[in-house]
């Protein structure tokens, strides 16, 4: 294993405190770590769209002007966004076990709960993902009870949708009224106003979907980790239908999703120590890639990301964790970098 020492001015490296071992169960005592890995998280954003059409759809172009209104059911799927992650797994390879041999000296290390190595004599920053945005369907209001005496009274449904078409054109010439001021009776202040305009867009669009039917949209989030160890040129993610959704890579009922990854770092090389193993903290120096995903010929997704598998190993002497010096270090669990380090 490559024995990288940092030499860092403003530490000096005085008796060594923690001795490393690659981690044996039942063999060392001690305090046991991996370094993460990556994996790439491929995360598609699908929409469920859901058409129900409306009691007078058949009369929306001949009332309302409104053209392609179907009478038919039906539910589609599209593709609402596509994004992929690096994320940082324990790699069994680099697992390593921090033995004290000052037994006065406590460690403080954290660890994820998969055991990743977090921070060493201090506590990594509470990292919160961005929680998305998702649709979900809306509760739709009840049309009917707006409709007036005489539109629930007239003989078909046909006189049933001329007169809601009526309404719908009163309702609009009202909130124009309104909003210019012109209105017998004008709301008394700003509050009313938004009161009552909010009001008039409900009817409206109660009214209206009378005619147009109702769209409910539903998203739903899929992900899929793959490996770059397994080689990712033309690599199927997930295969997409817009009547069935997302379906897995080996369903051919859908289009395929592809993934590629190109190495921008030369592949990280450890050269072996004659035996010894490192006296200190093993960390990850991460090579990057560019990462792309297409769809029906079309790129959809492309950034440059770390992998770690594309990097290579590197050691904090275990000078700096003397007891005369208190060294903080913060790591990045996602690639086993050092993102902070600093002392007393």
């Amino acid at each position: 294993m490559k024995k990288g020492i940092i030499a860092l001015s403003l530490l000096a490296a005085t008796a060594a405190t923690y001795a490393q071992d690659p981690y044996i169960p039942g063999k060392r005592e001690g305090i046991a770590y991996f370094l993460p890995k990556t994996a790439l998280e491929v995360r598609v954003i699908a929409t469920k769209v859901t058409y129900q059409p409306g009691e007078f759809c058949q009369y929306a172009n001949r009332f309302l002007r409104l053209n392609n209104v179907t009478a038919q059911p039906e539910t589609y799927w599209k593709i609402k966004q596509i994004e992929v992650c690096s994320v940082g797994v324990p790699d069994s390879t680099k697992a390593y076990i921090m033995k004290l041999k000052d037994k006065d000296l406590a460690s403080n290390m954290e660890l994820t709960d998969d055991g990743i190595i977090k921070a060493i004599n201090t506590s990594a920053p509470a990292t919160e993902e961005t929680p998305y945005k998702l649709e979900k369907p809306q509760r739709h209001p009840n049309a009917r009870k707006y409709l007036t005496e005489e539109i629930l009274m007239a003989g078909s449904t046909a006189k049933m949708a001329e007169l809601t078409a009526r309404e719908i054109f009163n309702i609009r010439e009202s909130k124009n009224l309104i909003l210019r001021g012109q209105a017998e009776n004008m709301p008394k202040d700003g509050a009313s106003l938004q009161l009552v305009i909010d009001n008039l867009n409900q009817q409206e669009q109660a009214m209206t979907e009378m005619f147009t039917g109702i769209n409910d949209r539903e998203d739903q989030v899929f992900t899929v980790r793959l490996s770059p160890e397994e080689g990712l040129k033309d690599r199927i993610a997930f295969r997409f239908s817009e009547k069935l959704g997302i379906l897995t890579p080996d369903d051919l009922a859908g289009e395929p999703i592809y993934v590629n990854l190109t190495s921008k770092t030369a592949l990280g090389t450890q050269e072996e120590g004659k035996g010894k193993q490192p006296k200190g903290v093993l960390y990850n120096i991460p090579g990057k890639a560019n990462v792309s995903v297409s769809f029906e010929g079309k790129t959809v997704f492309e950034e440059e990301l770390p992998v770690t598998q594309l990097g290579y190993t590197e050691v904090l002497t275990d000078g700096l964790f003397d007891k005369k010096v208190n060294t903080r270090v913060v790591f990045n669990p996602n690639t086993g970098a050092i993102v902070k380090i600093d002392k007393d």
